[in-house]
């Protein structure tokens, strides 16, 4: 979306409604994403943490205990992306790296109080989130989308394999 500042909802929006209507699923479900991610953002700034430790917490709070190299690969991002982000976080107190006694190479993430607490902070906020996403959209409609969506991720799945 060349030309348009970054942010502003409503001219994504209008891009997609007026200048390119037919363009490419891949673009509209980025575009998509990014909305929803300009939404949380701020609400997840408030706590002092950036956007792009979210999906760190998410898979931590998912499966506490982690190689740094499954963070990377479950966050979808690099290892130094993982490495930079788990510095941060240490940093602030929400997670610890450590050796397992059976592996001295690897380091291992682990969620302090501090940072397993914060689940019942955050979490609220994205559904607000995507409450607020969906708000008028009948759930039928969010269950094919739901289906479709999964559909789209499985089939390249399969054709990556």
């Amino acid at each position: 979306m060349a030309g348009l500042p970054a942010g502003d909802p409503r001219l994504i929006l209008q891009h997609w409604r007026d200048a390119v209507p037919n363009d490419r699923l891949a673009h509209l479900i980025r575009d998509a994403g990014r909305s929803l991610g300009q939404g949380l953002t701020p609400l997840l700034a408030a706590h002092d943490i950036p956007f792009g430790h979210w999906s760190f917490l998410r898979v931590l709070w998912d499966r506490d205990g982690l190689t740094q190299k499954e963070l990377s690969d479950a966050a979808g991002v690099t290892e130094p992306t993982t490495f930079a982000a788990v510095k941060a976080l240490m940093a602030k107190g929400y997670v610890t790296r450590q050796h397992n006694s059976g592996n001295k190479r690897k380091f291992y993430v682990y969620l302090t109080p501090s940072g397993a607490a914060l689940h019942d902070v955050l979490v609220p906020l994205a559904e607000d989130v995507n409450h607020l996403a969906v708000t008028g959209i009948p759930p039928d409609n969010i269950r094919i989308m739901r289906e479709t969506l999964l559909a789209i991720i499985e089939n390249l799945a399969d054709d990556a394999s």
